[in-house]
């Protein structure tokens, strides 16, 4: 029996029915592609090189020449584009980053993320990618530590936000380059924790990530800049100190407020308003953040989140939480505002938790309840802590004492 192209062969048994249906183009290319495959040694690593170098001064050349005569430098652009992609081999091998150190090969690699030709500057963000992943760097510490050093010294942070700055979202392939030049960056803290500061110190992504989270609309990249900020923020006072200044607290309050009265409407978006408190939780850690929050009205923001019974409920009682820690004002704004009804309902169990419990925390929802237990607890600690006298702490002892000192049972149970 034949079939067209030779692509497809039938095998029968003697009753002449069908066996099997097998493709073997596959197979053939296997083998052919056998003998083609180079290994990946040091000697194949330094052809890549000065392939890469060749081409490269290539394409600078034919610019100079033809500034111009897009059309003069453009095979050399392809050409161009080809060696980047073969490069991409290297993170099958990350024991010989070292070497590529030596080659002195990352400056020329770096300073194509500026390359007039966007496109150039992409297939350098997903190198990139590939080079840092994390599935390539386990097990390789010294190797990914020597690599990303040296990443760090010929300045790929700076160009590397630099870059993020011309991409937009509407481009499919830009898209696509940005996710990728975030996965970079935390692929490089997760080698080398320093750069979570090293790169707000010097390049603009805060506020490029704040920009990010304002937009309305989501999308996979929303969520992936709530993620990285929250990576930024969780252990470092600077960077919380340094957002707070940029209007931060402000702006990822603006962020959360979309959900006031609605819930996400994926895990993914569950997952990006969760980090987008993760965030808020770590900016209230410094004291002049509280201020902040309190002045931006985060406490009544956070009250009629918990009224509004939305996924969101949990994670407002953990941001007033960390907001009333150490810090009289806010406990006394919650007060002033009629927060202690809301809490108290809360802690006394009055709302049916499954019907603002998160997607994703549904089967966990002991743990869930523990966890929503604890926060109650530890903030109305924190008011028995910032209110210490006047009629606010009258306000406060009252609810210990109605309805038959309720509230009262309610902690021996809880302790208990």
């Amino acid at each position: 029996m034949e079939v067209s192209n030779a692509l497809k062969r039938k095998r029968y048994d003697d009753d002449n029915h069908m066996e099997a249906e097998v493709d073997l183009s596959l197979l053939e290319a296997v083998e052919k592609s056998q003998n083609t495959v180079e290994l990946l040694d040091l000697r194949t690593l330094k052809k890549l090189v000065l392939s890469f170098e060749r081409r490269l001064k290539e394409n600078i050349e034919a610019r100079l020449k033809y500034p111009d005569q897009p059309e003069r430098f453009a095979d050399s652009e392809v050409e161009l584009h080809e060696e980047l992609e073969k490069l991409k081999i290297l993170a099958g091998a990350p024991e010989l980053y070292p070497e590529l150190v030596n080659l002195n090969a990352i400056p020329s690699i770096l300073n194509l993320l500026s390359h007039d030709n966007t496109d150039i500057a992409i297939d350098v963000v997903h190198l990139l990618e590939d080079l840092t992943d994390e599935d390539v760097l386990e097990d390789n510490d010294e190797p990914a530590r020597i690599l990303v050093d040296s990443l760090i010294e010929n300045n790929v942070l700076e160009l590397l936000v630099q870059n993020l700055q011309r991409l937009s979202d509407k481009d499919p392939d830009e898209m696509s380059a940005i996710y990728n030049t975030l996965a970079s960056i935390e692929n490089m803290i997760e080698v080398k924790p320093t750069v979570a500061e090293l790169v707000c110190e010097r390049t603009k992504l805060l506020r490029w990530l704040l920009g990010k989270i304002k937009v309305r609309e989501f999308d996979s990249n929303k969520q992936y800049a709530s993620e990285i900020l929250a990576i930024l923020l969780q252990n470092s006072t600077a960077n919380q100190k340094r957002l707070g200044q940029m209007n931060g607290v402000d702006v990822v309050l603006q962020a959360v407020a979309m959900y006031k009265s609605k819930d996400p409407k994926t895990s993914d978006e569950e997952e990006m308003l969760e980090n987008l408190f993760d965030c808020l939780c770590c900016l209230l850690m410094p004291l002049e953040n509280k201020e902040r929050f309190v002045k931006a009205e985060g406490v009544e923001l956070m009250i009629i989140i918990m009224k509004q019974k939305k996924s969101a409920y949990a994670s407002a009682i953990r941001a007033l939480d960390f907001s009333m820690t150490k810090y009289p004002p806010a406990c006394e704004r919650f007060v002033d505002v009629l927060g202690l009804k809301t809490a108290f309902a809360a802690f006394m169990g009055k709302a049916s938790i499954s019907l603002f419990i998160p997607i994703s925390k549904k089967n966990k929802k002991e743990r869930y309840q523990e966890e929503l237990e604890e926060r109650l607890v530890s903030l109305i600690a924190s008011l028995f802590g910032g209110i210490l006298r006047g009629s606010r702490r009258e306000r406060l002892l009252s609810k210990f004492v109605e309805n038959e000192c309720e509230k009262i049972d309610r902690l021996m149970e809880l302790y208990i």
